[in-house]
């Protein structure tokens, strides 16, 4: 049986070869209404199905976008992946997941091959993109949108939220609650020092204590970013002699691990321990008592970011502080800090 072209669909409707590409790619020319029913009718009567490997080879770009995370096992940036891959649904795009591991070689290695898979656009979650990143987008002209962080090197647009003014709320929160002071689980050495969420989310955590004329001095403790490592950390802190009244964690992740570490200790939480998070990850409100935490608009980020990454006029006009779209944070008042109790 011979294949089905687009030139058969174009005489079977009565129109041209360029209507039906508009009519399969809506767009870039709008077409009437009569006429695109006309070629939908003659797609479904011949069973047409669209080359897309010929359609890439054309436009040098595919159906796909890049998503290249640090870590997807993560809560955060599993939902933040959902959200994207829904986004991207809505234009028509299907979403090609990568895990940096927080590695700068496994980071570079992702955008290679997804650039080389000529996608749409690329969509970064980074916990800060190398030198050789940048020069990796540089080389391919690369349609890329940065979530979550923004780092000077990389001057193309970024998707990001409030986020010292998230960890902000949080710590006057606690504070509220009559705390003398209130600790830090942040990050690791690892962690940029300027630009990172994380880092942003301590210096919230700063600016709230200084509001309050409160000291800081060794109350900021490092610890890994997930559950399970921030367990140990909290195991031993809590089980010191100098444990804080309140904590606030630069994670929700770090903050169920600091809850795990509680009970096994048995500290009850909230009366003897307070605990807030940043991220709002659905298990949040789960958690035995449910975490307060700090709260971002996901999926409006995640349509923002792939609006972004698929349309060249939002991404190249306007100056460097309109193509930085940032999203409002949000307190979630629940158990953990002592509300409700």
């Amino acid at each position: 049986m011979a294949k089905v072209t687009r030139d058969d669909v174009a005489r079977l409707a009565g129109t041209s070869t360029a209507v039906v590409s508009y009519v399969i790619n809506n767009g870039p020319r709008p077409v009437a209404p009569a006429t695109r029913e006309r070629v939908l009718a003659a797609i479904k009567e011949l069973g047409y199905r669209p080359d897309r490997v010929a359609q890439a080879m054309a436009s040098r770009r595919t159906d796909l976008i890049g998503l290249i995370v640090p870590d997807a096992r993560q809560p955060f940036f599993a939902e933040m992946a959902h959200a994207v891959e829904r986004a991207a649904a809505e234009r028509g795009k299907m979403v090609l997941v990568g895990n940096s591991d927080y590695l700068d070689e496994r980071e570079v290695h992702y955008l290679r091959a997804f650039l080389g898979m000529r996608v749409s656009g690329l969509i970064l979650i980074s916990q800060g993109p190398s030198e050789h990143a940048a020069i990796e987008i540089d080389a391919w002209d690369a349609r890329v949108v940065l979530m979550h962080r923004r780092p000077d090197a990389i001057d193309d647009v970024a998707v990001v939220t409030d986020d010292v003014g998230g960890a902000q709320l949080a710590t006057r929160h606690l504070l509220e609650h009559g705390h003398p002071y209130v600790a830090c689980l942040g990050g690791t050495e690892r962690t940029p020092t300027v630009g990172d969420p994380v880092t942003d989310h301590v210096e919230g955590w700063r600016r709230a204590m200084r509001e309050a004329g409160k000291s800081i001095e060794g109350r900021l403790f490092p610890a890994p970013y997930n559950r399970y490592d921030a367990y140990k950390v909290a195991l031993e802190l809590l089980a010191g002699p100098d444990r804080p009244p309140a904590l606030v964690c630069a994670t929700d992740d770090q903050a169920i691990g600091v809850l795990r570490a509680a009970r096994e200790l048995r500290i009850d939480v909230p009366g003897e321990l307070a605990v807030a998070g940043f991220d709002d990850v659905k298990e949040a409100a789960l958690t035995d008592p449910p975490l307060t935490t700090v709260s971002s608009d996901r999926e409006a980020m995640a349509r923002s970011a792939v609006d972004l990454v698929l349309d060249d006029s939002l991404r190249i006009t306007g100056t460097r502080r309109e193509r930085l779209k940032q999203f409002p944070s949000a307190l979630v008042i629940r158990r953990s800090c002592g509300c409700g109790d």
